[in-house]
């Protein structure tokens, strides 16, 4: 039997992206906390393991309401700086989908990955794809262009939202 486009497509294309190495992200943070003089407080490690645990895009309202099961004297503000240091240090990169949500992920340049969000349930779906990536060089190569860093984000509907879209 021979496969269908969409078969083929399934099979060639959009793997899930390989998991970040967080021991050298804990050893990057190390590295950049020294280098500025910061202190590794009791709060700031609960966050930064509630964080490297995490296997979505946290933001800040559920990685605060996480923290605060373990610790409910840890505020909003605390969860906030040290999102912003672990983003400063290059631990942590901010998302913004669209939908008034900053959220945050590891920052693994080994681990790149492209997300697939859905405009109806919210979901974020993270893929990787090397005929993406190629094709991305080859473009930034014709017109001399030395790429960074990117982000791809594709918008439309999960599966199970376009099929309720299509239901009868």
């Amino acid at each position: 039997m021979v496969p269908t486009g969409e078969e083929r497509a399934q099979k060639a294309v959009g793997k899930a992206p390989r998991r970040p190495d967080v021991d050298r992200l804990r050893r990057t943070l190390e590295a950049y906390m020294l280098r500025r003089g910061l202190r590794s407080t009791e709060q700031r490690r609960l966050i930064v393991d509630a964080f490297f645990g995490s296997a979505e895009h946290v933001t800040l309202d559920s990685l605060l309401e996480r923290v605060r099961a373990i610790d409910s004297r840890v505020g909003y503000a605390t969860v906030y700086r040290t999102m912003k240091m672990l983003s400063e240090g290059g631990v942590a990169h901010e998302q913004k989908f669209g939908d008034g949500l900053t959220r945050y992920e590891l920052a693994d340049g080994d681990a790149h990955h492209d997300h697939l969000i859905c405009i109806e349930c919210g979901s974020i779906q993270e893929f990787e794809e090397p005929q993406i990536e190629s094709l991305q060089d080859r473009v930034a190569a014709r017109y001399g262009f030395e790429v960074h860093h990117h982000k791809h984000e594709l918008y439309g509907r999960c599966r199970n939202c376009a099929a309720k879209h299509h239901e009868p």
